[in-house]
C-alpha cells in the first residue's frame, strides 16, 4: 500500500457494486429487491477492490480504482492510481502504468513505494539508466532497513532485461544558425581579407529534429549479455543543403562484475550533410558504470576511432577519447551531474589535427508535474598547425547553455510535450569557425 487511507468522503454507488462488500443473501430474497442507491466511503470502495481481486475480477477492480482516482482526497487519488498502475503493469500495459506511477510520484515525492515500483517497471522495459535514477532518488529517503537493503542490492545488480527497447523524441526546431556558420563579412588570410559569399554565412530557419534509439539484448549468462543498438540524430530543413543526419550501429558484450557494469562494443557511423554523404567512421569503445553509494554513480568512457571524410581527404584520420561523468541524487526531486572529457584526433593534415577538452554540469529538478533540465557545457579545441593560407592555427573556446522542460500534465501514449532552449557561442581565432547560435525545440518525449 502506498498510503494509509483516511476516511474519505461518502460516495453514491449502485447496490450491485456495494453488494460485494456484504455476505451473499438468499437468492429469492435478492430477486425481490429492485435497484437502489447506497452510500459507501472511499475506504470501503478501496476494500472492495481487494475483494474483486480475490474473486479474480481485475476488470471490476480497475473500474473502481479509476473512479477513486478522481476522489476529492489527494491521498485517496494517489493510492488508487498506485494500485491501478500495478494492475495495468501485470496486464502488460507497461507504458501506461509507468506514466501513471510518474503522476503519483509528482504528487508524492517522498513516497517510496511508487518509485520502487517505477524502477522495477523501467528495468523490465529495458531502460536501466532511468531505473537507476529512481533508485538513487530512493537512496535520499529515510527508508526502513529491509527496504534500504533491497534497493541497494537492486541498484548494484541492475541491468536492462528487456530483449528489445525503443526510444523516440520528435521536435519542431527554429534555429538562428542552422549551419553553425560565421556572421563575419571577411576571412583574414596571409594574402589579405577574403570576403565570404552569402552561402557561407549563418542562415536561420525552422527544421524538424528527430532522435531515435533502438536496442536488442541477448542474455548469455547471469553476468554476461550481448547487446546491439542503433541510433539516429537528424535535423532536416526546407533547404535540403543544410540537412544534418547521423546514423550509427554498434554491438558488443556487457559484463556485470560485482557492483560494476562494463560494456565493450564496436560500431560504425555515417553522417550526411546537405544532399551528400559527408563522413564515415569506425570505433572501438568501452564503458563502465560504477556504483559509488546508494545515491550516486560514476561512468567512465574510452574510445578509439577511425574517420574518413568524403569531402576532404586531408581530414581523414584516427583519434581517441576519454570521459568521466558523476551523477548524484541530492533529494527525491533533485539530481545533479558533472563530467569532463578529452579528445585527440590525428588527421592527414596537421591543420586538421586537434586536441580538445570538455566540462559539463547538469541539474534535473522535478517541480510538480514538470521536470526542469538545465546545464552548461564548456569546451576548448586547438589545432596542431595552421592552414597555409591562414595567419593562425585554429583555437576555439565554446560555451553552450541549455534549458529544457517536460510537461507531464498532458500525457498521450506515454509521451508529453517538451520545450528545449540551446544557446551556443564559439569564439575562434579563425573567423570561419566563430559563430553564435540559438535553437529552440518544441516537441514530444517520454513522460517518465
Amino acid at each position: 500500500m502506498l498510503l494509509t487511507p483516511a476516511r474519505g468522503p461518502v460516495l453514491p454507488l449502485c447496490a450491485m457494486l456495494a453488494s460485494a462488500l456484504v455476505l451473499p443473501t438468499n437468492q429469492a430474497q435478492a430477486s425481490t429487491i429492485g435497484p437502489q442507491q447506497v452510500r459507501v466511503t472511499a475506504v470501503q470502495m478501496l476494500a472492495l477492490t481487494d475483494e474483486m481481486l480475490r474473486r479474480n475480477n481485475p476488470a471490476q477492480a480497475e473500474r473502481i480504482l479509476d473512479l477513486l482516482s478522481r476522489d476529492p482526497s489527494p491521498q485517496m487519488r494517489s493510492e488508487a492510481l498506485f494500485r491501478l498502475a500495478k494492475l495495468l503493469a501485470k496486464e502488460g500495459k507497461k507504458t501506461e502504468a509507468a506514466a501513471m506511477l510518474r503522476h503519483v510520484i509528482d504528487d508524492n515525492p517522498q513516497a517510496a513505494p511508487p518509485r520502487l515500483e517505477l524502477a522495477s517497471l523501467l528495468h523490465q522495459m529495458g531502460d536501466a539508466s532511468a531505473a537507476l535514477k529512481q533508485l538513487h532518488a530512493l537512496g535520499t529517503l529515510d527508508l526502513p532497513l529491509n527496504v534500504a537493503r533491497f534497493v541497494d542490492r537492486m541498484s548494484a545488480s541492475l541491468k536492462a532485461s528487456r530483449p528489445f527497447s525503443f526510444q523516440l523524441e520528435l521536435a519542431l526546431a527554429p534555429d538562428t544558425n542552422i549551419n553553425r556558420a560565421t556572421k563575419s563579412e571577411t576571412l583574414g588570410t596571409v594574402l589579405g581579407d577574403f570576403t565570404f559569399d552569402e552561402e557561407s554565412k549563418a542562415k536561420s530557419g525552422v527544421g524538424a529534429a528527430a532522435r531515435g534509439f533502438v536496442q536488442g539484448r541477448l542474455s548469455l549468462s547471469s553476468n554476461i549479455d550481448l547487446k546491439a543498438h542503433g541510433s539516429i540524430d537528424a535535423s532536416v530543413y526546407r533547404h535540403r543543403e543544410f540537412n544534418d543526419i547521423s546514423l550509427e550501429l554498434a554491438a558488443g558484450p556487457e559484463f556485470q562484475i560485482g557492483a560494476a557494469r562494463i560494456g565493450v562494443e564496436a560500431g560504425g557511423g555515417q553522417q550526411w550533410y546537405g544532399k551528400h554523404s559527408y563522413q564515415r567512421s569506425l570505433r572501438l569503445s568501452s564503458s563502465a558504470w560504477l556504483k559509488v553509494d546508494s545515491v550516486s554513480q560514476l561512468r567512465l568512457d574510452g574510445a578509439a576511432r577511425w574517420s574518413k571524410n568524403q569531402v576532404n581527404r586531408l581530414q581523414d584520420g584516427r583519434g581517441f577519447s576519454a570521459a568521466a561523468r558523476y551523477e548524484r541524487a541530492l533529494s527525491p526531486q533533485l539530481t545533479i551531474s558533472v563530467g569532463a572529457g578529452f579528445d585527440r584526433f590525428s588527421a592527414q593534415e596537421d591543420a586538421y589535427s586537434t586536441r580538445s577538452w570538455t566540462a559539463t554540469a547538469n541539474l534535473y529538478q522535478d517541480i510538480g508535474r514538470v521536470t526542469l533540465d538545465a546545464g552548461v557545457d564548456l569546451g576548448g579545441l586547438r589545432a596542431d598547425d595552421r592552414l597555409t593560407i591562414l595567419p593562425n592555427a585554429r583555437d576555439d573556446k565554446l560555451i553552450r547553455l541549455h534549458l529544457g522542460t517536460v510537461f507531464r500534465q498532458l500525457n498521450v501514449g506515454g509521451f508529453s510535450p517538451t520545450i528545449r532552449l540551446v544557446m551556443e557561442r564559439n569564439r575562434s581565432s579563425v573567423e570561419y569557425y566563430d559563430y553564435k547560435r540559438t535553437r529552440t525545440e518544441f516537441g514530444i518525449s517520454r513522460s517518465f
